[in-house]
């Protein structure tokens, strides 16, 4: 431990841990986590050091299985009674915070972010519902250490909850403490220093989830009413759970799964789904999740997305079970999840980056040469951009080379636009076929805004009637990822050219796009505006514009759509003009590469809704042509009032900010002029 600390004032540390994070596969660490490192891992090691505990085990960046999160330090000693004790430690740089409530504070500089005590508890709890029954007994601890804060100031982010009283909260006043005094302080009064066999112990865990926390996290997906099941897809759900009962059955309970090596052709199956936007594949997705957790908890069930959006809100839905986040690994961990489960479900499986690879991606190569059972959900006319994609073909033919029988299954039905084949029908022939004139739905909305201001009216209107409805756009425009500290709006980075029309001037619409982090009133903590990968569930986020990275595979009630000017109709064609794009990882294709990409993104947008959709198109022709289509519908008619518009807006406005819940008004507002 002192060589260890000499060596962090010269840098050479470092370097070796710059090297040892990208070879683990965590990526090329930021400047900011570097210099993370080097302002608080000394604190750390001086403080162990004077505590007489250079003898205990420290791991830095301690990587949970599948990469889902890394500790800041993780000590491992020996307990008293022979079991091993792991100590995590939190790690802040910080001096003053404010307490909003039980999960959040804001730190000094405006960022609000959990309340480090109950992050610090739930990485502890990973510990706790993750050992195997055959792993050593271990007592797992927690301690949040500030080495910048007084005393004073760490005191007020000690809670008074039960749950996490035995967690201290350090100071840097605490860290000059006599060495026993400190010892007890980080936790570790009665810690001895680990023998070999104790860290080779602790090394060869393989952490899996208990049986108590699938059951718990089973039931969640299971008995939510959002994931319920009908017409096809409980077809396709008996289908797929005989499969896994089937192939699983060599997996004897508590046996897990015994590694498949490089060349080895292997039984086991690859089940693939495909469905339509709204056919129930990530609600099928979801619940099969529920289902091989409660039923097959010894193959260690695990989900995964290269949706980050979709992500996002499965993490949300199972907030309250802390240890649960291992189970959704991120996808750039797919090849290391591969190797630790004997089930996998995948959804959005045609976002997976190729890189480069002619065939199957190597990330879903991996999976079917490992993972006894693979459920794989996708939709090809969903890829969006060059470096991603996969078929049906492909997995089929890369699981039989292994051995795999392959399995697959259809969805036709559609449960997001209300029930209505035909709007995705008519979507279809829209962009890929010949466009039709829309005859209507019972229980399909389907309109035309004349401009954004209508469009923006529409969703208010919509929002204050207790809908969800979000407006969502090609991505035409630049977004600011970045904003003064103390902001309490958002750039209005999309800005529309609305033309003259009778007694109306030309205005100019502008608004935001969704947050690249949360926006919170910087007194209160009031949440302003969502986070972007929540912007289509949480409050406030109908008042920002989404894109196809946080709308696909997600939906809401009122549907609003921005055919921007990377997309247009004329001589009976589209035709795509990626000059108009700021996407970096599409401006640059030729138009007829392009016209692909822009299609398939249109028609995720367009299918968002599951009751009404209203649409926008920034070129004229391109608006002229689906006039044709589109009859006019209730409450789109071109107000010819300029006044009464403004009037009715901030009624409206008005309205939607005495709702519970409600973010007001203002968020990355709409000006004009």
């Amino acid at each position: 431990m002192r060589e260890v600390a000499g060596e962090l004032k010269d840098g050479s540390f470092i370097d070796r841990c710059i090297a040892r994070y990208r070879a683990v596969g965590f990526g090329e660490p930021g400047e900011a986590e570097v210099r993370a490192w080097r302002r608080s891992w000394p604190p750390l090691l001086e403080a162990l050091v004077r505590a007489e505990l250079s003898d205990v085990q420290v791991y830095l960046e301690y990587g949970t299985p599948g990469g889902s999160r890394r500790l800041d330090a993780l000590l491992v000693g020996a307990g008293p009674g022979g079991e091993l004790v792991l100590i995590v430690v939190e790690l802040k740089q910080w001096q003053q915070c404010r307490i909003l409530d039980q999960e959040r504070v804001m730190r000094a500089d405006g960022q609000v972010t959990v309340h480090p005590v109950f992050q610090v508890a739930s990485y502890r709890s990973f510990f706790q519902h993750w050992r195997p029954q055959e792993a050593p007994r271990l007592d797992a601890r927690a301690v949040v250490m500030l080495h910048n804060a007084t005393a004073a100031e760490a005191e007020m982010l000690r809670p008074d909850t039960p749950a996490v009283a035995d967690i201290p909260v350090l100071s840097g006043e605490d860290l000059t403490a006599p060495a026993e005094t400190l010892a007890g302080l980080l936790r570790c009064a009665d810690v001895l220093a680990p023998s070999s066999g104790d860290i080779a112990a602790f090394e060869g865990i393989r952490w899996t989830p208990s049986t108590r926390l699938l059951g718990q996290v089973g039931s969640v997906l299971e008995g939510s009413f959002a994931f319920a099941l009908v017409g096809d897809q409980q077809e396709a759900f008996v289908r797929i759970r005989a499969a896994a009962t089937h192939h699983l059955s060599a997996l004897s309970a508590g046996a897990g799964r015994a590694p498949v090596s490089r060349g080895e052709k292997t039984s086991g199956a690859v089940v693939t789904v495909r469905g339509g936007p709204g056919s129930g594949k990530t609600a099928l997705a979801v619940r099969l999740l529920g289902h091989l957790m409660r039923a097959h908890p010894s193959t260690r069930p695990r989900f995964i997305t290269p949706s980050g959006t979709l992500r996002a809100h499965l993490l949300d839905a199972v907030r309250d079970h802390g240890a649960a986040r291992e189970l959704f690994p991120a996808a750039g961990s797919m090849r290391s999840a591969a190797r630790q489960t004997g089930t996998l479900v995948i959804d959005e499986a045609q976002r997976i980056k190729r890189g480069g690879a002619r065939g199957l991606p190597p990330d879903l190569a991996a999976v079917v040469e490992h993972v006894p059972l693979t459920v794989i959900f996708l939709d090809e006319r969903q890829i969006i951009r060059p470096d991603e994609g996969t078929t049906v073909e492909e997995i089929g033919a890369a699981a039989r080379a292994r051995g795999r029988a392959h399995h697959h299954l259809e969805l036709t039905g559609s449960f997001r636009c209300n029930g209505s084949a035909a709007y995705t029908a008519w979507v279809d022939a829209l962009l890929y076929g010949t466009p039709t004139p829309w005859s209507g739905h019972v229980g399909y909305d389907l309109g035309l805004a004349d401009d954004p201001f209508q469009l923006e009216e529409w969703i208010e209107h919509a929002t204050a009637a207790g809908h969800t409805a979000r407006t969502a756009a090609g991505f035409c425009w630049r977004w600011t990822r970045t904003r003064p500290r103390g902001a309490t709006t958002l750039p209005l980075d999309i800005e529309i050219q609305v033309p003259a029309c009778p007694s109306i001037p030309a205005r100019t619409w502008r608004a935001a796009w969704n947050a690249a982090t949360a926006l919170t009133d910087p007194d209160d903590g009031h949440l302003l505006a969502p986070h972007s990968q929540l912007w289509a569930s949480h409050s406030g986020g109908h008042q920002q514009i989404g894109c196809i990275y946080t709308a696909q595979g997600l939906e809401y009630h009122h549907a609003g759509v921005i055919i921007g000017p990377d997309l247009t109709w004329s001589n009976g064609r589209w035709h795509a003009h990626p000059d108009q794009s700021h996407d970096a990882h599409l401006r640059q294709l030729a138009p007829e590469q392009y016209l692909r990409y822009a299609l398939n993104t249109y028609r995720v947008l367009l299918t968002r809704g599951t009751h009404a959709t209203r649409i926008h198109a920034t070129d004229p022709a391109t608006h002229h042509m689906l006039q044709t289509l589109i009859r006019p519908a209730a409450g789109t008619e071109h107000d010819p009032s300029p006044a009464s518009h403004l009037i009715r807006s901030a009624q409206a406005r008005a309205f939607h900010g005495s709702l519970p819940g409600s973010a007001g008004s203002g968020v990355g507002g709409r000006v004009s002029g």
